[in-house]
């Protein structure tokens, strides 16, 4: 049964989170893109829940719900979900992260192997570099006339060598769509550096088109979770 969903929060890392928190069975958390919310699951959240997971659908710090910051670090963004699944006795969950959610996957499970049980990322980089050149160039332009610590991050973080993804032994399904901000070379390479990865590439969409109020993440997500 899904239930009412709720939001709530939690003391976690020096700070305060906000999440939602929906449905019962086997957790799943959900952690969203730079300058979003937990709100662009909402299609995801329902699916999931119907499928009968218990989800938790984060803010990240400085997003959404909680407090802004002038200064981001996607290692402390990885350590705040680590706590959080620590404070609340999640175990083994399902973790779905787009964007910077998914950066935050791949370096929880670098330091912290064998918390997740399977993870999911969508239009995922390893590096400023693996971005579409135009993209950073209109980051730089912004930021050199208004600078803002949110595109400060995507200018100068993260930087995850291709090696550190072979510490990561459990499944991931990598989606990116067809039109993406990511590059395919930084995808392939990725897939390649996990031991047990999926590539999905999604015809036709750009970086969240088919996440953001969109059922055809989901329709990914619940058979990669339900398959043993």
């Amino acid at each position: 049964m899904c239930g009412t969903e709720s939001l709530k929060s939690i003391p976690v890392n020096g700070l305060v989170l906000h999440y939602l928190e929906k449905g019962e069975g086997r957790p799943v958390v959900l952690v969203h893109g730079n300058g979003e919310s937990h709100e662009i699951f909402e299609t995801e959240i329902s699916q999931l829940c119907a499928s009968g997971y218990h989800v938790f659908a984060l803010d990240s710090r400085g997003h959404g719900a909680n407090e802004p910051l002038q200064e981001y670090h996607y290692a402390d963004m990885a350590e705040d979900v680590f706590q959080f699944i620590q404070k609340l006795g999640l175990q083994r969950p399902y973790l779905y992260g787009h964007s910077d959610g998914g950066i935050i996957a791949l370096l929880l499970e670098i330091k912290h192997p064998g918390t997740l049980g399977k993870m999911a990322i969508s239009g995922t980089n390893l590096s400023p570099d693996g971005l579409d050149r135009d993209f950073l160039e209109e980051c730089r332009r912004i930021n050199q006339d208004s600078p803002n610590p949110l595109i400060t991050l995507i200018l100068t973080e993260p930087h995850i060598a291709p090696s550190d993804l072979n510490l990561i032994g459990i499944p991931v399904l990598v989606t990116v769509g067809e039109k993406d901000l990511i590059l395919r070379s930084e995808t392939d390479t990725i897939v390649s550096s996990l031991p047990h990865a999926h590539l999905k590439v999604i015809q036709g969409a750009d970086h969240g088109s088919y996440i953001v109020h969109s059922p055809v993440m989901g329709e990914l997500l619940v058979p990669f979770f339900n398959a043993d």
